[in-house]
């Protein structure tokens, strides 16, 4: 990877500007899908039970693959592992789109090919994760981090939409498109081009599976980092409560809770287009614990807040501090693990996250069910500030964190300690 200095653009790098096309397009795609199963199922069947079994079946595959995951996208070829995970995610949805168009689709059936999806992104999130260092150089990784999470957040505010719309047609149609999409990004993945050392094959070991784990805990920033994250959401997460938020205190209708339900993704995509083009080169660790307390904040405007506009603008503001702390988590976390590791770090970050979303919101139902929605969300936004308070002390070395962009001899140093196991 030739040098490249912060100022350069992202649009120099042909594979990076391949890559982030590619996320959008499976981004899309899976928010599509994720709108037409929900409606197909329950119009199947009428049964709310039957909506949770569809993040039952997403949610397993995701924290039990997760391990075996990081280990594949450290022994073979990243790039081919992201592509054959698209390409069984497209058959799958292709299956959907034909037998919804045939009228032979039912419960068990679309159960069974979201199962198949979901193993297959398993699979494929460490690898994809894993890519992006080798795309671009280490000084301009941050504004690529931030614009390929400004892909997601589109995905995030857009794809719903979209899908919502095509349903009006039938659920085949959105399948339909949705499966174009994901076959478009299989194409831009299948025609990616970088460079990578190629990597050396080491059976599948347990000591090889929990290197991830064991290099996490060695490194006391890569630590920091996500297990703030993890606590940070499990304690501050409102999403699940926002139904209550829009009918009992706010007193809206659907329309209000959508307004609700995208503002933290507006925030966050418009934060990220911002960070795209400045580069965070000072205090970068103190600037995380900052965004990381404002989210804190934001959440505590929220509960209190009597007025739509005003809850609206808390969670712009969230979404946007969450968009800054994430960017610099990720880019720690990739910058500070050396390329042999990425995917199994990558995997054990992603079941710190898959985990403190899912009992984030079981924690702020159960809250609710004690001390009403404002109550758990007031002890929510305490117990985010009080996390940061904490971790500050836990991690003096993040808390002085100056840049992100980690030393070479830092990381051979990490791996002359046997951190390394390939």
């Amino acid at each position: 990877m030739p040098a490249a200095r912060p100022t350069d653009s992202l649009l120099q790098h042909r594979a990076f500007v391949q890559f982030w096309f590619a996320r959008i397009a499976s981004g899309f795609g899976f928010q599509m899908l994720s709108v037409a199963v929900a409606w197909q199922i329950y119009a199947i069947t009428g049964r709310a039970l039957d909506l949770g079994l569809i993040g039952l079946v997403q949610f397993f595959p995701s924290v039990l693959l997760a391990l075996p995951a990081g280990h594949v996208a450290d022994q073979f070829e990243r790039r081919r592992v992201v592509l054959i995970g698209q390409i069984v995610e497209w058959c799958a949805i292709a299956a959907l789109a034909v037998l919804s168009f045939t009228h032979r689709i039912h419960e068990l059936g679309i159960l069974a090919l979201v199962f198949v999806i979901s193993t297959a992104k398993a699979f494929e999130s460490p690898s994809m994760s894993s890519l992006l260092p080798a795309l671009v150089p280490p000084p301009i990784l941050p504004r690529a981090v931030a614009v390929s999470g400004s892909a997601f957040q589109m995905a995030m505010v857009l794809g719903p939409a979209v899908g919502g719309l095509l349903y009006v047609a039938g659920p085949g149609v959105v399948y339909a498109v949705a499966a174009a999409l994901y076959l478009a990004a299989a194409t831009l993945m299948a025609c990616l081009r970088y460079e990578q050392a190629p990597p050396r094959r080491e059976p599948a070991t347990l000591k090889s599976l929990f290197a991830g784990v064991h290099f996490i805990r060695e490194r006391k920033d890569v630590l920091g980092v996500i297990s703030l994250d993890l606590f940070a959401v499990l304690f501050g997460g409102a999403t699940a409560l926002l139904p209550m938020f829009a009918r009992d205190i706010l007193h809206t209708g659907p329309w209000g809770l959508g307004l609700l339900r995208a503002a933290p993704a507006v925030g966050a995509l418009l934060m990220s287009v911002w960070l795209a083009r400045h580069d965070l080169t000072r205090r970068v660790g103190m600037i995380m614990f900052g965004s990381v307390a404002g989210f804190g904040v934001a959440t505590l405007v929220f509960a209190l807040s009597p007025w739509l506009w005003l809850s609206l603008a808390a969670l712009f503001a969230a979404g946007a501090f969450d968009m800054v702390s994430m960017v610099i988590r990720g880019s720690m976390v990739q910058l500070d693990t050396p390329d042999a590791m990425r995917g199994r770090v990558n995997a054990v970050n992603a079941i710190f996250i898959n985990t403190s979303n899912q009992l984030g919101e079981f924690e702020s139902g159960l809250a609710a069910a004690w001390l009403g929605a404002v109550g758990a969300t007031v002890l929510g936004g305490i117990g985010t500030l009080a996390v940061v308070g904490l971790w500050m002390v836990m991690f003096p070395s993040l808390r002085r964190r100056q840049r992100l962009h980690v030393e070479p001899e830092a990381i051979e140093a990490a791996e002359a300690q046997g951190l390394k196991t390939i």
